[in-house]
């Protein structure tokens, strides 16, 4: 890259793998734990302030939002691929085409989304069966965070186009003004402090969309003034419009990424299903450990981003011999942090769990037990999801989902059957290990068969540039992108 455009972005293909890793890896994961704790506490608001009713209508509302922020980070994983390789070959224009068409795209679907979201709320939350009593608050709630959704989706795909830059500060900056936001407000606009009136649960999904609106708008002011590698100005502004070969790749990789979330999700809506047999006091310390399990699949999450995009920039570069190196440190740090969590979890389980679970010595010995059983599993998870970020950074994306698909559905749940009849719920515990080995197992033949190498996922660059490549590929089949 020219000195200009540098400026801002970090080149991940160059100098030491380790600290440059980690350095970019550490703001990803900050920003993973911010959001969470801000939900987490938004959610303390909504339950202390409005009570347990307006908890279960956001509750509803999110299991819908959730959904469809599972397939906007498919698209901005896509993205951020298709930003890094261009990246990492010094290719600027190339880079700022394909974040103009993701930002762009991501902006139709966004008043697509929030027109169609609006309509269709009510229907949506019949098809969730919301209890009554929650029906109207939840309907309030998803109806003002439907109209924030472009400003949402906008900035989402901004902060993930950044990250394929290497500029992972930017980001976090911004979550923090986000989340700022988003807890001041909060419980001004539930209560109406000052001349605000109050707004109950209206004030909430308020907060959270002034929080995206102001988050979008200054990260976009950000970047200008920073003279940031991705703004985009004058004739470049028309890459706004999304390019059809951008979008063809936009769909074809980011839907299956954003699949992988909603197959996750879907595993544990039926894992919750089968602990729910197990009686109250099960369920109770189910969900203790699942608020901690949320912090434990963190670094994964943001380990795996942070290897997929250097990944990405080496490959732009055709710095191949650097990708192994890459993996190894990933998987070095993943297993480091996610370990010590572990430990940290395991050694101070009573105060840790009483903060869920208040005095019930019973649930708190039941949440023990299965934390003991299956959060080691968690640094198997994570490897996994750093092997599938190496794959991903190349293009290969329905591997990965096949992996998971059959292993967090076919292996976990034939286990839980066959097990069930001889250790009881053990087997719910247990199943976590062994279906998160099995993605690992299979995740690791893939890797190591190293078909996912061949693969080309090619940003569109000048038109002449085009021609001259399209004309020198001996495979039609390789001229775009072939599926992994």
């Amino acid at each position: 890259m020219m000195a200009a455009e540098k400026r801002g972005a970090k080149d991940l293909t160059q100098g030491p793998i380790a600290s440059t890793l980690l350095l970019f890896a550490i703001p990803t994961l900050a920003s993973n734990i911010l959001q969470s704790l801000n939900g987490s506490i938004n959610a303390i608001w909504i339950g202390r302030f409005l009570g347990a009713q307006a908890l279960a209508a956001t509750a509803n509302a999110n299991i819908t939002m959730f959904l469809m922020f599972s397939i906007v980070f498919g698209f901005g994983m896509a993205s951020t691929v298709m930003i890094a390789q261009a990246a990492g070959r010094g290719d600027m224009d190339a880079a700022r085409r394909a974040f103009g068409s993701a930002v762009g795209f991501c902006t139709l679907l966004g008043l697509v989304v929030a027109g169609g979201g609006w309509i269709g709320a009510p229907a949506m939350l019949r098809m969730l069966a919301t209890p009554p009593e929650a029906f109207g608050l939840a309907l309030t709630y998803l109806r003002v965070i439907f109209i924030a959704m472009p400003a949402t989706l906008i900035g989402v795909m901004i902060m993930m186009g950044l990250r394929g830059t290497g500029d992972a500060r930017t980001p976090l900056i911004f979550m923090f003004v986000s989340v700022g936001v988003d807890l001041v407000l909060n419980p001004v606009l539930i209560l109406g402090l000052g001349p605000i009136p109050a707004m109950g649960i209206g004030g909430s999904a308020a907060a959270t969309a002034a929080a995206g609106f102001i988050s979008m708008i200054g990260v976009i002011l950000y970047i200008y003034a920073k003279d940031l590698p991705l703004r985009l100005r004058g004739p470049e502004l028309a890459y706004l419009w999304p390019d059809p070969t951008q979008i063809r790749l936009l769909l074809g990789k980011g839907l299956p990424m954003g699949l992988q979330m909603i197959v996750m999700s879907a595993t544990g809506l039926v894992m919750i299903g089968l602990v729910n047999r197990e009686g109250f006091l099960v369920t109770a310390a189910y969900g203790a450990a699942q608020q901690i399990w949320t912090y434990l699949q963190m670094p994964s999450m943001a380990m795996g981003g942070a290897v997929s995009a250097m990944v990405a920039q080496n490959v732009g570069a055709e710095r191949w011999d650097r990708i192994g190196r890459i993996t190894g440190f990933g998987m070095g740090y993943l297993l480091l942090i996610t370990g010590t969590m572990v430990g940290v979890i395991l050694l101070f389980h009573a105060p840790i769990l009483s903060l869920f679970l208040g005095d019930n010595e019973m649930a708190i010995q039941a949440a023990w037990h299965m934390q003991l059983l299956a959060s080691w599993s968690f640094m198997l998870f994570g490897c996994t999801m750093i092997l599938f970020g190496v794959m991903r950074a190349n293009g290969v994306v329905v591997k990965p989902l096949l992996i998971l698909i059959t292993t967090l559905f076919g292996v976990r749940l034939a286990f839980y059957h066959w097990a069930y009849p001889h250790l009881g719920a053990d087997a719910l515990w247990l199943s976590f290990p062994i279906s998160s080995g099995s993605s690992l197992l299979l995740a690791a033949l893939v890797y190591r068969q190293g078909g996912w190498r061949k693969a080309k996922l090619l940003v569109p660059v000048h038109e002449e540039e085009c021609r001259e490549s399209i004309n020198a590929e001996s495979e039609p089949a390789g001229r775009l992108a072939p599926t992994g």
